[in-house]
């Protein structure tokens, strides 16, 4: 039986690393999306995973934009067949206060964090509709479910991604396809490490488990929920954030 095709944006990345190498473990297909000025970076990252006996390729497109997006995604079906996984990873942080905050910091951080996640499904979606089956995972952040001084564009376009989760399962329910989220604390990734210490041990400090997460258990995560038996769960957001925020 040949492999499922899964497409992680934002695959090169700290946690989307860890996500390809749990869905490769899961015996999964992994492509891996990333930005066309990333493709040095693309190709040395693909070279270090195949070393390291993973069955994974790249793929160039932006995800913020919808064309960009759709041709990324049928590069890949014209290549390796119908993508059935789909992780929306690709993610950045442009933070300000909103008094300080330049339409140009809101725009790139709702495009490519919460536009990309419509310009990706929607090219991928009809494939999984004819295959009868699909899983996709939406990476959200606590900072969508609490809100974070400072992150207004994050914070919002976060917790926009609860909403589409939800009212996409809705639609797809019936279909073979699960929509679910993550929704991670502070991890440690290269994103987080560039905090000035202070600041991060503040952060630490109100985590109870007293730690940063670490990407492996982000992945831990996503891996469950695409898990071809895990086919009753839907429209659902898994919290991964050392107890930082808790809610039903």
């Amino acid at each position: 039986m040949a492999k499922k095709i899964a497409l992680v944006t934002g695959g090169i990345g700290g946690i989307g690393s860890e996500i390809c190498k749990a869905l490769s473990n899961q015996d999964r297909f992994v492509v891996a999306g990333h930005l066309p000025q990333e493709q040095d970076q693309a190709e040395s990252w693909l070279v270090g995973m195949r070393e390291a006996g993973y069955e994974v390729d790249i793929a160039a497109g932006d995800v913020a934009s919808f064309e960009s997006a759709g041709a990324m995604v049928a590069a890949i079906i014209q290549k390796y067949g119908p993508i059935e996984i789909l992780v929306n990873c690709a993610g950045i942080t442009r933070d300000a206060t909103l008094k300080k905050m330049e339409p140009e910091q809101w725009e790139t951080v709702i495009n490519t964090n919460l536009n990309s996640v419509y310009n990706v499904t929607k090219n991928v979606l009809e494939g999984m509709l004819e295959a009868g089956f699909g899983r996709i995972v939406n990476m959200s952040s606590v900072n969508g479910q609490r809100g974070q001084f400072g992150q207004t564009n994050y914070s919002a376009a976060k917790a926009g991604l609860h909403g589409f989760t939800m009212a996409l399962s809705y639609e797809t329910a019936r279909k073979g396809i699960t929509v679910n989220s993550v929704s991670p604390g502070y991890i440690a990734t290269p994103m987080t490490k560039s905090i000035a210490p202070d600041v991060l041990e503040q952060i630490v400090g109100q985590v109870p488990m007293k730690r940063m997460g670490e990407p492996a258990e982000i992945a831990h995560a996503v891996a469950f929920l695409t898990d071809d038996n895990s086919a009753y769960i839907t429209g659902a957001n898994l919290p991964v954030n050392g107890g930082l925020f808790t809610s039903f």
